[in-house]
C-alpha cells in the first residue's frame, strides 16, 4: 500500500484548473484568464459545488464585438461560452455540448444544452466584448440528492427539502488513486468518470434507445434522475436575464460511473463530484473568471462575508471562493481518515517491520514514507 496526501498546486485559491482543461487552452499565471488559438476548447475550475446556491462571474475580455457603423451583425470571430459542467463533460467541445453541461452562447445569448440552442436573452441582446456574465446555480441538499439516487425519494414528502439527515449519515468518500512511477518519482492518477449510454441516447435518440420517458427525480434509470428545485440563473452586467435551466441532472453514484479499466470500485464518490464553473473559448476568445468574494456585479442577496456552512440549501447565494475553502477543509478531513485507515491496515502500530527492520519514529509520524522510498529505489 502506498500512502499519499491530496494537495493543490500553485497558484493557490479558486481558479481554472491547469490539469482539467483541453489541450491548446492557454492560461495566465493566475489561471483566471483562459484562451485558445483552436476551435472550441473547454476548461473547468478547480472547485466543485454539490449543494446550495453558488455564484461566479465570467468577463469577456476578447470576444464578439458590437456591429460596425452601418451594419447590423456583430463583428469578430472570437467566441466565449460559459456555464456549469460535470466531470464527464467533453473538454474538446463548448459548454452545453452534451448532457453533462449547461451553457450560454455569446452571439445572441442563447442557452445551450445537448448542442440544442434555444432563445433566452431578450431580442436584440447578446454577449459582447467587455460584458460580465454572472452564473448562479442552486442544488438541493446532499441528503435529498442521495435519497433520489437510492430510489427513496417521495415527491409528496421530500419536496420541501427540509428533512435533516440522520446523525449517523455521512458521505462515503472513497479517493481511489492509481500509482504511476516515472523518472524516479511516484505520481497518483485520479480515476475519472465515463459517460453513460442513457445520456448519450438522451442526446441522440434512436429507435433502439432505452430512454422511454423524460428525465425526472423518480426515473427508473439513475443517470436520468433530476434534482428538484435545482436551476441556473444568468445575469448580464448585474441584470437578471432569467432562469436558463431547471431540474438539473443528478451526479451522485450510481448516476456517475468510474472508468472501468482502472479497477475503480463501482459507485464510489471521491468527494469531487458536482457541477464545476466551466468556460469554453474559440479562436482567440479570452475570458476572465471571478469566483469572489468581491464581484464586479454582485447578485441580489449576496454578502461578501462568509456564511454558516450549515445554512439550508435555499439560503442566500454564496461565492464559489467560499466553496473552495470548504473543499480544502474536506480534503484535510479525508486525508486524516485515509491516514487512520492506512495505519489500521498496516498493523495498528508504529513498530511494524520493513525488510526485517523496525520502523523508526519518523515512520510513525509519516506512515507510508518508507514504502514510497523503497518503490522508487527499485528503479
Amino acid at each position: 500500500m502506498i500512502y499519499y496526501r491530496q494537495t493543490e498546486p500553485p497558484p493557490y485559491g479558486p481558479r481554472m484548473s491547469f490539469e482539467d482543461a483541453a489541450p491548446h487552452v492557454f492560461f495566465d499565471e493566475s489561471a483566471r484568464h483562459v484562451t485558445t488559438d483552436k476551435g472550441f476548447r473547454l476548461a473547468r475550475a478547480n472547485v466543485a459545488v454539490r449543494e446550495g446556491r453558488w455564484f461566479y462571474e465570467c468577463k469577456i475580455t476578447q470576444g464578439v464585438k458590437p456591429p460596425k457603423e452601418g451594419e447590423t451583425k456583430p463583428s469578430g470571430g472570437k467566441h466565449v461560452r460559459m456555464g456549469w459542467a460535470r466531470r464527464e463533460a467533453s473538454l474538446d467541445a463548448p459548454v452545453g455540448f452534451d448532457a453533462y453541461s449547461y451553457g450560454i452562447r455569446d452571439v445572441s445569448g442563447e442557452k445551450v444544452y445537448m448542442s440544442r440552442p434555444k432563445e433566452f436573452f431578450p431580442p436584440g441582446e447578446g454577449i459582447r466584448e467587455g460584458d460580465v456574465i454572472g452564473l448562479e446555480i442552486q442544488l438541493p441538499s446532499e441528503h435529498l440528492h442521495r435519497k433520489i439516487m437510492s430510489g427513496h425519494y417521495n415527491p409528496a414528502v421530500d419536496l420541501a427539502d427540509d428533512d435533516k439527515p440522520p446523525a449517523t449519515e455521512a458521505a462515503n468518500i472513497v479517493r481511489d488513486r492509481v500509482p504511476i512511477r516515472a523518472k524516479a518519482h511516484t505520481y497518483f492518477e485520479k480515476i475519472e468518470y465515463h459517460t453513460t449510454k442513457e445520456l448519450e441516447d438522451l442526446m441522440n435518440p434512436s429507435a433502439s434507445s432505452a430512454v422511454s420517458e423524460d428525465p425526472s427525480p423518480t426515473h427508473a434509470v439513475p443517470a436520468l434522475r433530476t434534482l428538484p428545485n435545482s436551476h441556473i440563473k444568468v445575469y448580464k452586467n448585474g441584470v437578471l436575464m432569467g432562469t436558463a435551466f431547471e431540474n438539473l441532472l443528478g451526479f451522485f453514484p450510481p448516476a456517475s460511473k468510474p472508468m472501468p479499466q482502472v479497477g475503480a470500485r463501482e459507485g464510489f464518490d471521491d468527494g469531487m463530484l458536482g457541477y464545476y464553473p466551466a468556460v469554453s473559448v474559440f479562436r482567440g476568445g479570452v475570458a476572465e473568471v471571478n469566483f469572489g468574494p468581491d464581484f464586479w456585479f454582485p447578485p441580489p442577496g449576496y454578502s461578501s462575508e462568509s456564511m454558516d456552512v450549515d445554512q439550508p440549501a435555499d439560503a442566500n447565494v454564496r461565492a464559489v471562493s467560499d466553496r473552495f475553502r470548504e473543499q480544502i477543509a474536506e480534503d484535510i478531513v479525508y486525508d486524516i481518515v485515509d491516514e487512520v485507515d492506512f495505519w489500521m491496515q498496516d498493523g495498528n502500530s508504529s513498530k511494524n517491520l520493513v525488510n526485517g527492520h523496525e520502523k523508526g519514529d519518523t515512520a510513525a509520524l509519516a506512515p507510508g514514507r518508507e514504502e514510497i522510498k523503497e518503490l522508487v529505489q527499485d528503479d
